[in-house]
């Protein structure tokens, strides 16, 4: 190979002129390529460019002649070492941790990579090429007929890297289709491989299925030179499709080498390489890439846009199975160009270099960001493992038989209610449910379920549901349970990222399907008509599974014993309250753990029958071997149950126990007028009312005592990550002396609470764990039933429980008082970052909900943070008088616009019995007709919208509605 030639900091040395006259692509204006000093111009001003990485670097092709290639490196102005004395220039010294080898696809250029240029990890260099004949890289010429082969430019990029020098350790990323050509050199160069990240790429695809839809456009006969070269429409489609699109600045940054059809040459010989039709010669590459792949142990990470219309979460679900042991992040909302629309990837990347690919180099275990459900035993008993606490002597069943209860209770008490629904009227006792499963589980492993395959469940709760529930269980299966809840398109996003195997859904839920694009084999809970059936591709039906089972158990057929407790058991989902609704994977372990401490605290035994007004709990019944009741409601609206009926839950089982949101309460509270004796008579035999999902005022409380007086009122606290928490009761909470938040109780046993302390600066690093009282910080949470991981979320994961290992961050602020009691002042997201500091929401909110003219309020914060002032949003109360202390004191907010029009600012009197309310200033004090809410609780307000909404109203916008 010849010597390589490094242009830098505008010392160019130009090539020979009949090279240059060959192969150079002119730059708009007079410039040649070959000008470092023409590049820098053009880069100035670029939004998050620097000029300064901006190289010119000489080095052969594939073919070996000699090129001119543009690239965007961090080592550009670091001194130089000298190379031999036969060397035309310098290169770059290599960077103490290694190398960022960053490779971008069509149509882009290395602009895609600023925000890793701008923020590496420390000690690495990166080094973000343009691909020859894009960016600012020279033309080695081709054309639509023999375009330049993706072989080829995988050994383009080989002869780069041999002038850069990037030193013995080298992590490449990759693109779009520079994905594939970064997996081409790590599997050329395994000796210095020590990492591999891919963005929004494929090394597999079927194409005797098409092509996804933009590309089929832009490869149609006569459209291709239309499309891509004649005019800049497949440019300027890259940023299109963005989510959320560029500003105007970013986009012209994308488009800026292409401003013609002869600098547009490269991008429609991309398109003209794809392999489309059979015996195209990229068809060869395109299979040594996917067989290769799965042969590399080193660390990756796979990130996602799952807007992407080019490449699906299909292409995703095959880089998995190569690598198994990959990492994973998705960013929701993003597109395909993921490194755009998600600017925090960067820092994910290089987060994720300093954990797995720094920590790989020095022989470390995998920590407890492992995310992956494929993942090993050994890989996933690493440092997590021996932080966490040992499981209580609660947890139920075993590690091998979780359900051990229900199969108990079947053989020594087979009559006694397990499930009743109140709607159908539907009971099935122990020993029904029992047979049940197992007949179900010997169908789906019949059609085809597999241990650590995911189960997406969309049936609602009653006995259906907690069959199909515990038979995927049998099997080693892991449930995947988005319920209604979160709404249509949260529930398509949540299932279509899980990557299902296999769904088994109600008519309705199976009926969207194909529009929510979720992958999977279908099962029918219900009955369609055949037609329909067929369209919807139904391989079968519950009651055919049922009828499988019988006779496959009549036959002597047994389900095999795969259960063990360190395997991934169910992916539940976060409400999305405070952003898009997260992925959390419980093992066995975990579950059982949760189970039991349920269990434990309510004193529920075997003669207890639980009304379950929230799906999951109805499905810890059989587990706990009490019965469970799902009353009449519509589980997507908590705010539907009735005073009515509940009492007819609890009198279908005679129940001794209710759990319910605080919505539902509230509701039960209204429509109490309604009860008869008999359901008066119901109520007032229940023992326990639980109620958690958002903060339960003392108010509504003690106004449920009219309607359950023999009852302890509990209120506990967690979330999707680690339920319960703690645990207090309204006889407890009516001891407390007033304080800044709602306490929440004593932490569990076994379950123990510290805070990181808020810094007075934003941006500044949290402080260390604590457990001294009085210090508000994020709530941290460590326990043997804390969530696994989130599932396909490696950024998140790691950020929840890097504090130290062990511990989970939970994303809510607080404070320990001098009883160990934890007190919740707000979600992090929500604190408000003032001039004077960090203040957070609910204390402030408790004491002007408080107040007779206010029904409910909500505390945001307006402007920069740092500098942002405080805002208080009302809903006036619309009768004071009616506010007593046997009234609930906050009436549910409602989901959706406002339902009648009002001032928007607060009157006068009000505004200034709010701001009396607080020693810090209050900017204003505004008034909406409701609060925006999730839709799963219909309880959490949402501050950061109203936040929104105030900036704009006080900013002299549009008022509408938050």
């Amino acid at each position: 190979m010849t010597a390589a030639a490094t242009d830098r900091a505008g010392d160019a040395q130009p090539m020979p002129a009949s090279t240059t006259a060959r192969a150079t692509k002119p730059m708009p204006g007079p410039e040649a390529v070959s000008r470092p000093e023409a590049i820098r111009r053009r880069l100035t001003g670029m939004p998050g460019l620097d000029p300064a990485w901006s190289r010119v670097v000489r080095a052969p092709d594939a073919d070996g002649v000699p090129r001119a290639w543009h690239v965007l490196d961090t080592g550009a102005a670091q001194p130089a070492r000298a190379e031999s004395a036969h060397a035309e220039s310098e290169r770059a010294a290599p960077a103490a941790g290694g190398t960022i080898l960053a490779v971008h696809g069509n149509p882009t250029w290395s602009y895609l990579w600023r925000h890793l240029l701008a923020a590496p990890p420390p000690g690495w260099r990166v080094v973000a090429v343009d691909q020859l004949g894009m960016g600012f890289s020279e033309d080695p010429r081709g054309d639509l007929t023999h375009p330049r082969t993706l072989r080829q430019r995988i050994d383009d990029l080989t002869a780069l890297t041999e002038a850069l020098d990037l030193g013995p350790s080298v992590v490449v990323a990759g693109h779009d289709w520079g994905g594939l050509v970064a997996a081409g050199w790590a599997l050329a160069h395994r000796e210095r491989l020590s990492g591999l990240v891919l963005a929004n790429t494929t090394v597999q695809h079927d194409f005797s299925q098409g092509l996804p839809l933009p590309l089929r456009f832009a490869t149609r006969p006569g459209l291709l030179r239309a499309a891509c070269v004649s005019t800049p429409a497949f440019v300027a489609a890259a940023t299109a499709i963005s989510s959320p699109r560029p500003e105007a600045d970013v986009r012209a940054a994308y488009a800026a080498p292409y401003p013609d059809a002869q600098s547009r040459s490269f991008v429609g010989q991309f398109v003209a390489d794809i392999p489309a039709r059979p015996g195209h010669p990229t068809g060869v590459t395109f299979l040594e890439l996917a067989d290769g792949l799965g042969s590399l142990d080193v660390p990756a990470l796979l990130l996602r846009g799952p807007k992407d219309p080019v490449f699906s979460e299909a292409h995703l679900r095959d880089l998995r199975a190569r690598l198994p042991h990959a990492d994973v992040h998705r960013y929701e909302g993003a597109s395909h160009l993921v490194l755009e629309d998600a600017p925090r990837s960067a820092q994910d990347i290089a987060a994720w270099i300093r954990t797995r690919v720094e920590g790989h180099a020095n022989g470390s275990t995998r920590d407890d960001t492992t995310d992956d459900s494929t993942k090993d035993v050994e890989g996933r008993a690493s440092a997590a493992e021996s932080t966490r606490p040992e499981l209580p002597p609660w947890a139920v069943g075993t590690s091998t038989h979780p359900w051990a209860e229900l199969t108990r209770a079947a053989r020594e008490d087979p009559d006694r209610l397990c499930v009743a629904e109140v709607a159908t009227g539907r009971q099935a006792t122990y020993a029904q449910v029992e047979d049940d499963v197992q007949a179900v589980a010997l169908g789906l492993a019949q059609e085809g379920v597999r241990p650590g395959q995911r189960v997406g469940v969309l049936v609602e709760p009653g006995i259906d549901l907690t069959v199909v529930i515990y038979a995927a269980w049998r099997l080693g299966a892991v449930v995947v349970v988005a319920d209604a809840g979160l709404g249509a398109a949260a529930m398509g996003r949540a299932l279509r990222g899980a990557g299902t195997d296999h769904i088994i859904g109600i008519p309705k839920g199976i009926a969207a399907l194909p529009a929510l694009r979720i992958p999977g084999a279908r099962f029918l809970a219900g009955e369609l008509p055949a037609p329909a059936r067929r369209a919807l591709t139904v391989r079968a039906t519950l009651d055919e599974l049922r009828a499988c089972g019988a006779r496959l158990r009549s036959q002597g057929a047994t389900l095999p014993e795969v259960v063990t407790g360190d395997a991934d058991a169910a992916v539940l989902f976060t409400s999305g309250a405070t952003g898009p609704s997260k992925g959390v994977v419980y093992r066995v372990d975990q579950l059982r753990a949760q189970i039991g401490g349920f269990g434990h605290i309510y004193g529920l035994t075997a003669g207890d029958r639980l009304v379950a007004a929230f799906a999951p709990f109805a499905l810890y019944g059989p587990a706990l071997g009490i019965g469970a009741v799902v009353p009449d409601m519509k589980v997507t609206a908590p705010s539907t149950l009735t005073a009515a009926a509940l009492a007819e839950a609890v009198l279908a089982a005679d129940a001794t126990s209710v759990f319910a949101s605080p919505a539902a309460l509230r509701n039960v509270q209204r429509t109490r007028d309604d009860l008869t004796q008999q359901q008066r008579a119901a109520l007032a035999g229940v023992r326990v009312v639980m109620s958690a999902g958002a903060p339960v005022p003392a108010a509504l409380l003690r106004a449920l005592l009219e309607l359950f007086p023999q009852a302890d009122l509990h209120t506990p606290y967690g979330m999707t990550e680690c339920l319960p928490v703690s645990d207090i009761t309204l006889a407890q909470i009516e001891t407390l002396i007033e304080g800044e938040g709602v306490c929440v109780g004593a932490p569990l046993a076994g379950v123990e609470l510290a805070v990181a302390p808020l810094p007075d600066d934003v941006g500044a690093p949290d402080g260390a764990l604590t457990s001294e009282p009085e210090v508000t910080g994020e709530i941290c949470v460590r326990a043997a039933h804390v969530k696994d991981r989130y599932d396909q979320l490696w950024a998140t994961q790691h950020a929840s429980a890097d504090q130290p290992p062990g511990w989970h961050r939970t994303g809510d602020v607080g404070h320990l008082d001098g009883q160990g009691r934890l007190w919740v002042q707000g979600r992090r997201a929500h604190v408000v970052h003032t001039a004077e500091g960090p203040f957070t929401p609910v204390g402030l909110e408790q004491r002007v909900e408080a107040l007779p003219q206010v029904d409910s309020a909500a505390v945001t914060g307006v402007g920069p943070a740092g500098t942002q002032g405080v805002v208080v949003v009302i809903v006036p109360n619309p009768d004071d008088d009616q506010r007593g202390s046997s009234t609930p004191g906050r009436r549910l907010p409602r989901i959706g616009t406002q339902q009648r029009a009002m001032p928007v600012l607060a009157d006068p009197e009000v505004a200034a019995a709010v701001r009396a309310c607080t020693a810090r200033p209050v900017a204003a004090v505004l008034q909406v007709a409701a609060m925006p809410v999730d839709i799963r609780h219909q309880s959490k307000i949402d501050r950061t919208r109203l936040g929104r909404w105030a900036e704009m109203v006080l900013s002299g916008g549009a008022v509408g509605t938050p």
